[in-house]
């Protein structure tokens, strides 16, 4: 399982997703839980994508097996349902690997965690980059609009 809000998509979280299901071996299945937009203007934002534009895209992916949104308010719900073996955390997600186990572990959910190490750099590298580049570019169209 690999968990994120996948917002304006980039090459960063189509690496992140490979190197997830790498995780798991040849046969694995990948499930991805997207972030409702509740969480992200809690955790980071107001999501630019609607959270399910963002599922559509995220099912997409070659990488992805399953995809769903996740559960307000009790972000081990959807865990409990779909009882992944390995859960990826990316490179610059913020959670606290051993804080999460912990968490698994009081639940008695046997999934393993483990940080995907891989991170793709480049000048557009995340979803707020690419939000700040948009924002100081003007845009004008054959009718002078900006």
């Amino acid at each position: 399982m690999a968990t994120g809000t996948f917002d304006i998509l980039h090459p960063g979280h189509a690496l992140f997703l490979e190197k997830a299901k790498e995780l798991g071996g040849k046969d694995a299945v990948l499930a991805v839980v997207i972030a409702r937009d509740s969480t992200v203007e809690k955790r980071k934002r107001i999501p630019i994508i609607p959270q399910e534009q963002r599922l559509e895209m995220i099912k997409s992916l070659k990488p992805v097996d399953e995809a769903y949104l996740g559960h307000e308010g009790d972000m081990l719900k959807i865990v409990e349902e779909i009882k992944p073996d390995i859960i990826a955390i990316g490179s610059d997600q913020s959670h606290d690997v051993e804080k999460l186990q912990e968490l698994l572990d009081k639940r008695g959910i046997k999934a393993k965690v483990i940080r995907v190490e891989d991170y793709m750099f480049g000048e557009l590298d995340s979803t707020c980059k690419i939000i700040k580049r948009i924002k100081h570019t003007e845009f004008n169209d054959k009718t002078g609009e900006l």
